[in-house]
């Protein structure tokens, strides 16, 4: 079982603004807790024992309230984004000592995906990346998968809704080797579209199908929507 866990949480939360002009996105309330709070909580539950925060603006209010990780019964550390560097500048920075396949998530989505059963997936995948996947309407605004059977031939970020080739989009969880990470450039770059666009048609990119709860916070009204619909510890 995979023990190590990156989660990406460094954006600015613009689209939340003014909820995050003072409070940093992943420390915004959903339930009482702060939505990277539920997310430790479900990977501790899983059987993760470390998670690596790669985080940026406002990191010290961050840092001031997961510390080590000892109050949450899970080992945290921080990889921090002096400037922007994207998703994939965040991962490859974050996971730089890491020699073994890692989950990682995107810090701004609340989800009970079962990591137990995404890591069986994995190894049926022969180790090749393995991502879950979601079902949306409003495909716009995320990155559309295409499927052969369970290979992901073709990835999309962000295509216009009547060119998506489906309505399977990018959950925002993955687990993969560190070795894969080498195809990102230094310094900035994006793990969607300079990873897994590039992937895909190669064979080495699978998907595992969320059918549960799955909810993006990254703007006003989704974040108010998590607010109200999301259940906590439901997996």
């Amino acid at each position: 079982m995979i023990t190590t866990a990156i989660i990406v949480a460094g954006g600015l939360g613009t689209r939340l603004r003014p909820l995050t002009e003072k409070t940093p996105k992943p420390l915004l309330p959903i339930k009482g807790k702060p939505i990277l709070e539920h997310t430790i909580n479900h990977l501790k539950k899983h059987g993760v024992k470390r998670v690596v925060l790669s985080v940026g603006y406002k990191a010290n209010k961050i840092k001031r309230y997961f510390k080590d990780g000892h109050k949450f019964g899970i080992k945290i550390s921080y990889s921090l984004e002096t400037e922007p560097i994207g998703t994939g500048g965040a991962t490859k920075k974050a996971a730089a000592k890491l020699k073994n396949p890692f989950f990682l998530l995107w810090g701004d989505n609340l989800t009970d995906v079962n990591f137990g059963q995404l890591y069986v997936e994995y190894t049926k995948n022969k180790n090749k990346i393995t991502m879950a996947l979601t079902r949306r309407e409003d495909v716009e605004n995320f990155g559309v998968a295409k499927l052969h059977g369970k290979k992901v031939t073709t990835f999309i970020e962000k295509p216009k809704r009547e060119k998506a080739p489906s309505n399977l989009i990018n959950a925002g969880v993955f687990v993969l080797d560190p070795l894969f990470l080498k195809l990102l450039p230094k310094g900035k770059s994006s793990f969607e579209k300079d990873c897994l666009e590039h992937i895909a048609p190669l064979g080495n990119l699978f998907a595992y199908i969320h059918e549960g709860q799955w909810f993006p916070t990254d703007t006003l009204e989704k974040y108010g929507l998590a607010n109200k619909q999301f259940i906590p510890g439901n997996c």
